[in-house]
């Protein structure tokens, strides 16, 4: 949704299920995530803007690192409207963006779209390639003398984040485990799952230290604003050598 608004879009407040009907909003082109609205026509023009970033690259499997890297810049080269998007920032400052399950996202249908066009002209095409999301992760962590992890929710990032311990172990090389790790989730045990397992399980594996970790049970909005007041107004990070981890893929 990042992409979304860095394209001048919005995201309106509206209700939660059962106050306006769905079958309403579907007539309206309007589409629903829990109680905010957005236009479908305006999400659309954001799938099209992946399919036109992925129309202008060497045609090739790329991690989502890569392609969002590419993202970053073609909003830099004047496509941005919200100059502030995450996005955009990120290219600037170095920092890699990975999101594993790229095409689990309405921006995934832009790559969709390019690959559905070449594919009838007979051509090559771009493609996203989550095993080397997983490899260039664990390059970071191979590179890091000391990690931690601060995860909002869970699924397919936290594993991939957790899982860079073992992957480098698999690899040859040995690192230490995740120095520190806090989860903020909602999720629970009842079901075996707390969006793929407790810290303390992570432990089993050789993924986190036991010694640093904090499971928080609070809905992200709510205690993240005060982490975060609470690291900026200490300012550890005035102390803390920069990182640009975009020049290890260089």
């Amino acid at each position: 949704m990042d992409l979304f608004e860095a394209l001048g879009y919005k995201h309106y407040i509206g209700t939660k299920e059962n106050v306006i009907p769905d079958t309403k909003l579907r007539e309206l082109y309007i589409d629903r995530i829990y109680d905010t609205f957005i236009d479908e026509e305006e999400l659309q023009a954001c799938d099209q803007a992946t399919c036109d970033v992925a129309d202008t690259l060497e045609c090739r499997p790329y991690s989502s690192r890569e392609f969002l890297y590419e993202v970053g810049k073609w909003l830099a080269n004047g496509h941005g409207v919200k100059k502030e998007s995450l996005i955009q920032t990120c290219y600037e400052c170095g920092v890699p963006i990975f999101c594993p399950a790229f095409s689990d996202s309405s921006a995934g249908f832009g790559i969709g779209k390019h690959q559905w066009l070449r594919k009838k002209a007979g051509k090559p095409y771009v493609s996203i390639d989550s095993v080397a999301d997983f490899l260039e992760l664990t390059e970071i962590k191979m590179n890091s003398p000391e990690s931690g992890l601060f995860m909002v929710g869970g699924g397919t990032p936290k594993n991939f984040a957790q899982d860079t311990v073992v992957c480098a172990e698999i690899l040859g090389v040995e690192v230490p485990m995740h120095k520190y790790a806090i989860q903020i989730t909602v999720a629970d045990v009842r079901d075996g799952a707390c969006s793929s397992s407790t810290l303390l399980e992570a432990g089993s594996w050789g993924k986190v230290s036991e010694e640093l970790q904090q499971m928080v049970y609070a809905e992200g909005t709510t205690v993240i604003p005060a982490i975060v007041s609470y690291a900026y107004h200490n300012a550890p990070w005035k102390d803390r050598e920069y990182k640009n981890w975009q020049k290890l893929y260089k």
